[in-house]
């Protein structure tokens, strides 16, 4: 008898066992035509699980029922699961913020959410008190984050996997980027754990609350209305004639949407296409044709150049992480495709490894829209480019063309971000990462190398950019 979990679409205490399952390699099947509400009050329901709780997993040897409970055993399954850890300690600290996940995040959540949406009794001191206890809770899991990638060791623990999904019906539910920009690392642990293919397999694209949910206020119970006298007929007048109304056609339109406030600013001489096509179309002698180029075609009263560092290099110990953190950057930042062009790179043959990036926006200064809706912003401290300093500009230069080594080290990874992105095929000169039209792409040039370093591969005829 295969697995079978009894559970509605979009459930979060579900995801925890079927991401369990495409991290295991554990077939779970979902029970067909489940419904809220009637499903889960049937006879035989009932009789897996009193009291109608979802989900329920049905297995060989009898039901299991608590979500925590169903994720144990579907990891537990495959038999020396890397999601319980290596050894009797790291078992107990995955154990422990699974724990902690459940009492201190998930309920402190609960606590503020459910009266806002009516399940639960709607007091002002109460919400603060939980909101308080969320806020230390989250403050506690920050200092953790700090300098951990994962809760547990080096890659994702089912202790990972419950809290992340705990974590999500704050972020899609309540908790606004005003409010969680207080816990940077916390922000940058869930958007890379819900990037990864396993968590989006099964959750799909996630969306931070807009806003927190107005308290849902009950309906008034409608007053008995006492019988009325009959009153004596007035004389009727005669009817007024009725005001000619308006067509339909005379129907207000819809308003325009607002325009970037950087379509407002007044024209450049530099086209940022025309430096994009300039940067993927040279070959050879990209010195002398593309960086040339840019600083002919550089507009400093209409673009300006940043540079940005990473600030916790510290936590930077593993290749792959940190070159999936810059990944998941660099597609928050798919917003901005039209006003700006960068580099970033990752630095050094020995961890931990440095990040540092280059960025063109247009305007004077980084884009408000970018630095309020891309939550790594915060995570680098960025400088603003004096190209009247040699030094700098020779620095943006050797960004640019990817030069190495890079300030004395070797450099690791080096992407792009700009418009248009081709699928790498073994004879053109770029790499995808992502699938579908993104924005950044890794540089070609660094293809052959990069690739012997971290995955063993080496990959022929990868020259040029």
């Amino acid at each position: 008898m295969a697995l079978v979990l009894h559970t509605f679409d979009g459930n979060k205490n579900a995801f925890k066992a079927l991401i369990a399952a495409e991290y295991s390699g554990v077939k779970v099947e979902l029970a067909k035509n489940f419904q809220m509400g009637v499903s889960n009050k049937t006879p035989e329901y009932l009789k897996m699980n009193p009291i109608g709780k979802v989900p329920i997993l049905e297995t060989p040897d009898g039901p299991v029922f608590e979500s925590n409970a169903i994720a144990r055993y579907v990891t537990r399954s495959k038999s020396d699961n890397p999601l319980y850890g290596s050894s009797l300690i790291e078992y107990a600290h995955i154990e422990q913020w699974i724990d902690f996940s459940a009492t201190e995040v998930d309920a402190n959540t609960g606590k503020w959410l459910f009266p806002r949406l009516g399940f639960a009794p709607y007091v002002a001191v109460s919400e603060e008190a939980a909101i308080a206890a969320l806020k230390r809770s989250l403050g506690a899991l920050n200092t953790h984050l700090a300098s951990n990638t994962y809760l547990v060791g080096h890659s994702v623990t089912l202790a990972d996997i419950v809290m992340t999904c705990n974590l999500y019906m704050g972020f899609a539910r309540i908790m606004t980027k005003n409010f969680t920009s207080e816990f940077p690392h916390v922000e940058r642990y869930f958007w890379t754990m819900v990037n990864q293919p396993n968590f989006k397999k099964v959750m799909g694209d996630v969306k931070q609350a807009d806003s927190v949910p107005q308290v849902q206020k009950k309906a008034a119970a409608p007053k008995e209305q006492k019988p009325k006298e009959a009153k004596k007929e007035a004389p009727k007048e005669a009817p007024k004639p009725k005001a000619a109304e308006k067509p339909e056609e005379e129907e207000e339109a819809p308003k325009p949407k607002p325009k970037n406030p950087l379509d407002l600013l007044p024209p450049s001489k530099m086209i940022l296409d025309e430096w994009k096509r300039l940067y993927s179309n040279t070959k050879t002698n990209f010195r002398e044709v593309a960086i040339k180029g840019f600083w002919d075609m550089y507009d400093p009263e209409g673009y300006s150049l940043w540079f940005c560092d990473y600030k916790y290099n510290d936590e930077n110990t593993v290749s792959f992480v940190t070159m999936n953190k810059v990944g998941g950057f660099l597609q928050r930042m798919d917003l901005c495709r039209k006003y700006a062009f960068g580099k970033m790179l990752v630095i050094g043959s020995e961890p931990p490894f440095k990040v540092k990036g280059l960025w063109l926006f247009r305007g004077p200064k980084i884009p408000k829209f970018v630095m309020d809706e891309v939550y790594d912003m915060e995570l680098y401290e960025w400088t603003k480019v004096d190209i009247s300093d040699e030094a700098q500009k020779e620095r943006v230069s050797a960004m640019i063309e990817d030069l190495e080594p890079f300030e004395g080290e070797a450099l690791l990874d080096a992407k792009c971000f700009k418009k248009g992105c081709q699928q790498f095929s073994g004879t053109t000169n770029r790499c995808n990462c992502f699938s579908g039209d993104k924005s950044w792409e890794n540089d070609g040039r660094l293809l052959g190398s990069l690739h012997e370093r971290t995955l063993g591969v080496i990959i022929s005829g990868a020259s040029g950019r």
